[in-house]
């Protein structure tokens, strides 16, 4: 469902006037002692930020819950009411936040919850029962339209006013709410699904990946088994990079100040690159993008149109400044790698540059077991845009055509690309139906521009290339989170770190084991033997622990006919198997990525 449909929709009614509900009761279970600030409704539920006189417990969020239903089994109309700044201050005469959220209306530019705005929506309040808040809806016409056992309170979480770290940190309290209790159940056991799937928790059971606080928090210790992953990710990439015709480069980490000033990022990103530090009294910066390096290797010699188009790739690692509070495992890091590509192409060149580049971002996606997609296009604000108009226009179509040829679902948000040209943003559905940003297509108007970027036409004259900016997999880093979560760190054959595990039923096993393992070996499988003393069903409890695919058991009667007895991850036994039909079996499942 897109955003605007959400928005419309009676789900999102109901969850809106359930945040209401739950400020009520948090107001009258603190009486004259809680400032309240926003409570929005979110994609899967709702939340509401307060700043109370003491930390919330478990047994206060079953009290306000409780609080909620008795309110729900109620008939409360929610009343809207248009009123004047002033009116507002004296409602809210002893609500700190509300205060200044009337003084941002009133100059207008934002909404009610203080986010910006191009929309210059009138004051009002929402009033259900003796509750009363700053709010344009829209609502349920009345509490009874709310099934108390479809709605759930969840947790308690910090959040700092405005998301300003200098600002007060205020209590979240996030909650749910369904049409039915059926939804419900069926919500509630998709979260505990995402909990079991939380690469967090697997990337530290499985020996993936770990942060320190030596180190540096957004900073990824990558440990042998998650470098495997990693490796395979980025050696299948940058095969079929090279069958699709692109070339690799490489570029430094730092460069210096008056590159990021001729970009644009010393005007429009500086909050999220880290400071300047000084090499031969010449400030330097840490790369948050890619971009200006490549835009410098093609300036680096005369271009003719016989050498376009130009498909540049490169595993280039960016530091952004990200706040502490934003930072979470492998999904928002500070040292991240991208797999960037940039496309320099001539206009009667672009339309099939961005069909092949689209064409390409679906195969490698796929290729990782990803089937289910949902794209977002992007399209000029006529107000906030670089560059001719009528290339906006001619790019917009490509990416459209783009879309309606790959058959994809995808809607548009008009008016809401960047400054630098249109996008597509291409997001993966995973196992639970979530969506994950992955793919961005993405022209720039901006950079040709400022760094006179020309190539010589057939007419012998100067022409300005497109540039299509391309980030696959997006950041490597969450990839590899979005990875880890659709498979719950089950990783298919061909990604596994460990592919099979042998275990030897007794020690006179152990010699036959070894040579089985140094076949496999040979043959490229990646092989653990457990020979350990512990019993044969703790190994298997085990491997399965780790999610290797294959556990291979031998004993006597095994080794004897020169086999082995395979047991998959998912319990399945096996009929037993000699070394080479096991390695057919395997390489097949490898080669197909099933």
């Amino acid at each position: 469902m897109s955003k605007q449909m959400y928005e419309e929709s009676n789900l999102y009614r109901i969850r809106h006037s359930a945040a209401h509900v739950m400020a009520q009761a948090v107001m009258e279970m603190f009486p004259g002692e809680a400032d309240i600030a926003i409570g929005p409704p979110i994609d899967d539920g709702f939340y509401y930020d307060f700043d109370l006189p003491r930390p919330l417990t478990p047994e206060d969020l079953e009290s306000i819950e409780n609080r909620m239903k008795e309110i729900l089994s109620g008939d409360h109309e929610f009343e809207r009411e248009e009123l004047s700044a002033d009116q507002a201050r004296e409602i809210f005469k002893d609500q700190t936040y509300k205060q200044e959220l009337i003084t941002g209306l009133e100059a207008g530019g934002v909404d009610e919850y203080g986010e910006p705005t191009d929309e210059d929506p009138a004051l009002s309040i929402y009033k259900h029962d003796d509750f009363v808040d700053l709010c344009r809806g829209p609502h349920v016409e009345s509490t009874k339209e709310l099934n108390p056992k479809a709605v759930k309170l969840l947790k308690v979480a910090g959040a700092y006013w405005r998301g300003d770290e200098n600002r007060p940190m205020l209590q979240r309290i996030y909650g749910t709410a369904w049409e039915t209790p059926k939804d419900l159940r069926k919500y509630l056991h998709r979260l505990e699904e995402a909990k079991r799937r939380d690469h967090r928790r697997l990337g530290k059971e499985l020996d993936l990946f770990s942060t320190s606080p030596e180190v540096g928090s957004g900073l990824i210790l990558w440990h042998p088994k998650g470098s495997m992953v990693k490796h395979l990710v980025e050696e299948y990439c940058k095969e079929e990079h090279l069958k699709n015709g692109y070339e690799f480069v490489s570029t430094p980490h730092i460069g210096k100040a008056q590159l990021w000033e001729t970009s644009g990022h010393l005007t429009w990103f500086d909050e999220d690159m880290y400071a300047p530090m000084e090499i031969d009294e010449e400030e330097y910066y840490l790369k948050p993008m890619n971009c200006p390096f490549h835009i410098m290797i093609y300036k680096g010699q005369l271009r003719s149109y016989r050498d376009l188009p130009l498909r540049w790739a490169e595993w280039g690692t960016v530091y952004r400044n990200e706040r502490s509070g934003v930072l979470h495992g492998l999904l928002r890091v500070r040292g991240f790698t991208q797999d960037d590509a940039h496309l320099y192409c001539s206009p009667s060149q672009m339309p099939e540059e961005i069909d092949r580049v689209f064409d390409f971002c679906l195969h490698i996606l796929r290729g990782f077991g990803m089937e289910d997609f949902h794209a977002y296009l992007s399209t000029r604000n006529p107000d906030k845009s670089a560059g001719d108009p009528e290339r906006w226009d001619d790019a917009t179509e490509a990416l459209r055509v783009a879309l309606e040829r790959a058959e994809l679902s995808y809607d548009v948000d008009e008016g809401g690309a960047a400054f630098y040209g249109p996008k597509i943003d291409l997001k993966m559905i995973d196992a639970l139906g979530r969506e994950w940003q992955l793919s961005t297509i993405q022209f720039d108007f901006n950079l040709p521009d400022r760094f006179d970027l020309t190539y010589i036409g057939e007419d012998g004259k100067e022409h300005r290339p497109y540039v299509i900016h391309r980030a696959l997999l997006g950041s490597l880093e969450r990839f590899m989170g979005v990875l880890i979560e659709h498979y719950g760190g089950a990783f298919p054959l061909w990604l596994a770190p460990v592919q099979a595990v042998l275990i030897p039923i007794t020690d006179r096993n152990i010699p036959y084991v070894k040579k089985v393992a140094d076949a496999l070996e040979g043959e490229g499988i990646r092989v653990e033997v457990d020979d350990r003393s512990d019993r044969m069903g703790a190994k298997i409890r085990d491997a399965e622990k780790q999610k290797v695919p294959y556990m291979l058991v031998v004993g006597d009667r095994e080794e004897e006919a020169e086999t082995v007895a395979p047991r998959l991850r998912s319990g399945e036994r096996m009929k037993p198997l000699g070394v080479d039909d096991l390695l057919e079996r395997m390489k097949k499942e490898i080669a197909d990525h099933t």
